[in-house]
């Protein structure tokens, strides 16, 4: 039988009860009526729930979704998702910059970094914590330094935690041959299309044309799918972030930033007022959020003049101070600076968010990469292994603070070779033309639009 992720009512509602907890609304009598009814609680890893449910359930699961759409949010002033009303509540938003100078050598840099800390994270995807520190240690690869392994392990291990099926045959160590198909990976090839195609004053609208074109449905996940299909059903941005969408605050927005924040060196305002055009397809406000953050941080990173603590503290000035996202990066900041061992800083934001957020929620993920750039002042196998290390979205989070880590070498032969020559200089893809291209011609390409206005 098949069972469509991420779209089924019955299994929406259990994170959208969640999202609601979370921002504000007041679900529990929603959450009594459906648990009345029977309804199952949502999957914990999985995009879908093993069987169906009735007909009466799944009717009754969209009524409520909706019904919780209406409810109000208590912290709708302090989260806002209209550009205009963030920057009115960003009282240090980036003056508007001139464009400032990059290298393709430095673009070739943040683009092997983002596939290497990507493909670091993709066999321990989804596992938890503990599994991946026992997995790393069995084969004395912790603290985490390099690719994870499967020689060595011993078989009740694999067993108790086994490597995420569908990325173990391409990410582990022994089996490693260029960069694999990943969305962390497709979303920037897609950005690069849509910025040759429409400019930097691109609409949100061009956003969704853009992957109607070229993106296969199966290649989305999460917000990103449940957007699709709201496009697909007729709705329009930014209606279609919001319509049974409750993944809206997770990481997908913030996968998408990097392109944003390469094109736009030196000015980290318009980086993040990009992002927001392409995040408001399928989030709202934190997870719109964390897209803006990754983009201002990665513009000042771009120019090479800056370290990451300064590209930090930039991605912070466009993010709404009293929100979500700003409190919980401005918490991990703060544990990365005061604790020397890595994993006790893991362990305050696991003890901080993990009972409370999905392992893809953009809250605890935007934090976890902040604390591991800083932990490791930007160096780039430091960033990796500690993004990585800390679990929940590994894969999502190698990336995002590999291309970070990757821009401030500012070469890629200042990348370790353990993590570079692997890739073989070789992207794999469903997106477009670009399956099989070099990272040095995806530099040049991405180097050609800082130019174009």
């Amino acid at each position: 039988m098949l069972r469509l992720t991420w779209v089924q009512p019955e299994d929406l509602l259990g994170h959208e009860l969640r999202q609601a907890a979370q921002d504000g609304r007041q679900p529990k009598a929603v959450a009594a009526r459906w648990r009345a009814a029977g309804g199952p609680e949502a999957p914990t890893t999985a995009g879908a729930s093993p069987t169906p449910v009735s007909r009466y359930l799944r009717r009754l699961a969209a009524d409520l979704l909706d019904e919780l759409a209406d409810l109000p949010s208590a912290l709708a002033d302090d989260e806002p998702t209209d550009l205009e009303r963030i920057r009115a509540v960003c009282a240090g938003w980036p003056e508007p910059a001139p464009a400032r100078a990059t290298s393709p050598q430095r673009l070739e840099a943040a683009w092997l970094g983002r596939a290497a800390g990507c493909l670091l994270g993709k066999p321990v995807e989804k596992l938890p914590l503990e599994g991946i520190r026992r997995l790393a240690r069995s084969t004395g690869n912790w603290p985490l330094s390099t690719w994870f392994t499967a020689r060595g392990v011993p078989a009740e291990l694999l067993a108790a935690h086994p490597w995420n099926r569908r990325s173990a045959a391409t990410s582990l160590a022994e089996n490693i041959d260029g960069m694999p198909e990943d969305d962390d990976l497709n979303y920037p090839l897609l950005n690069l299309i849509l910025l040759r195609r429409h400019g930097k004053d691109f609409t949100t609208a061009d956003v969704a044309r853009t992957w109607l074109d070229e993106l296969p449905a199966g290649r989305t996940f999460t917000a990103e799918r449940v957007a699709y299909r709201n496009l697909l059903s007729g709705l329009e941005p930014p209606q279609t972030a919001r319509h049974r969408n409750p993944f809206r605050e997770w990481i997908g927005a913030l996968i998408r930033a990097d392109v944003h924040g390469w094109t736009h060196p030196g000015d980290p305002g318009a980086a993040a007022a990009q992002a927001h055009r392409d995040a408001t397809l399928t989030h709202t406000a934190n997870g719109v959020y964390a897209a803006m953050f990754a983009a201002a941080a990665i513009a000042t990173a771009a120019t090479g003049t800056a370290d990451v603590h300064t590209c930090l503290r930039t991605g912070l000035t466009v993010v709404p101070p009293r929100s979500r996202l700003a409190r919980a990066v401005r918490q991990a900041i703060e544990l990365a600076r005061e604790h020397t061992d890595f994993d006790t800083v893991v362990d305050a934001l696991h003890a901080a968010h993990a009972g409370t957020h999905h392992w893809v929620h953009a809250v605890p993920n935007t934090a976890l990469i902040a604390a591991a750039l800083t932990h490791a002042n930007g160096d780039f196998t430091g960033s990796v292994c500690r993004a990585v290390s800390g679990g929940w979205d590994t894969d999502s989070n190698g990336a995002t603070a590999g291309g970070i880590a990757g821009l401030l070498a500012g070469h890629p032969a200042a990348l370790p070779d353990r993590w570079t020559a692997p890739l073989k200089n070789r992207l794999s893809t469903s997106v477009g033309d670009f399956d099989g291209i070099g990272f040095d011609t995806l530099a040049h390409l991405t180097h050609r639009e800082t130019r174009r206005s």
